[in-house]
């Protein structure tokens, strides 16, 4: 009988392919559907992720999806997940807390242009659960500000109780070189703030050169239709406005074909494209 032959799989490659047990640091609930975790992986070994990447989180029992990291690769030692109660298994993590295990694979696919961002102004818009994948950008942009221009940060939620990472936000706001504006589709009793779809905040922003300004969003498919008209009456040009899609994704690699749009794989191509891109993927939005 012949010896099954030794695995040729590079330790980079097992990582693609076989989770790691990573073990939960923090879990805190953000909203009544969200749940914000810090993960360790072993050794505290760092993830070195770009923002926009994603990790694909599984539970023994629940199986495997996958989610959006939301802190920076600057953050050393652990890294955080925004998780939004959704079916079985995000249920189920929602269940976990500190010390619990976690298996992780990743991290996957294309995040966005931070070389293309440096000495640019940058517009973040970020709609409801959007707000995670961007949060990783905004800390970074944060991390190492004078590398950039204004930094303008568009969130909307369907209302006040679901904008995320509110303390933050205000933190933000404090440098004069960002500007944070907030909506909500329906107030409640205290809100003040901006009523209305996350394109109506589009009059308030203050475009000084068009071509020295950098998009980026994350948020449902509905809201990139409308995003994109108005950064069109406003000629930011499409190979400057970058957005994360959202798709079943499986694998992560690019096997499964489940992630497909076009002849194009988000899991291996995105979740980050160009509108210059999309704007040739009949499918992508």
């Amino acid at each position: 009988m012949r010896a099954a032959p030794e695995s040729t799989l590079e330790e980079a490659d097992q990582r693609l392919y076989v989770p790691e047990m990573a073990r939960i640091v923090s879990a805190e609930d953000l909203t009544e559907f969200e749940r914000l975790f810090e993960i360790r992986l072993p050794e505290g070994r760092d993830l070195e992720h770009v923002p926009g990447q994603f990790v694909q989180v599984s539970m023994f029992g629940f199986g495997e999806a996958p989610i959006s990291l939301c802190s920076s690769p600057v953050k050393t030692g652990s890294f955080e997940l925004c998780v939004r109660r959704a079916g079985a298994l995000t249920a189920a993590l929602h269940g976990l807390g500190a010390g619990d295990i976690v298996g992780i694979r990743g991290p996957f696919g294309n995040g966005f242009p931070i070389d293309r961002m440096r000495g640019k102004d940058v517009v973040i818009v970020a709609g409801g659960i959007g707000m995670a994948p961007v949060r990783s950008l905004i800390q970074h942009i944060l991390a190492d500000r004078d590398s950039y221009g204004r930094m303008i940060v568009l969130h909307g939620a369907r209302e006040p109780d679901l904008l995320l990472f509110t303390d933050e936000i205000e933190s933000w706001g404090s440098d004069d070189r960002n500007e944070i504006l907030l909506t909500v589709d329906k107030p409640v009793e205290g809100w003040d703030g901006h009523v209305g779809v996350i394109t109506t905040l589009f009059p308030r922003l203050k475009i000084d050169s068009p071509s020295s300004l950098v998009v980026a969003m994350c948020g449902p498919p509905v809201m990139y239709r409308f995003v994109l008209l108005e950064l069109r009456s406003l000629r930011i040009p499409e190979d400057q406005s970058f957005l994360s899609l959202e798709r079943n994704m499986r694998c992560g690699v690019g096997k499964c074909g489940h992630c497909q749009v076009d002849h194009r794989y988000v899991c291996v191509d995105g979740p980050v494209f160009s509108a210059a891109e999309l704007a040739h993927l009949h499918e992508g939005i």
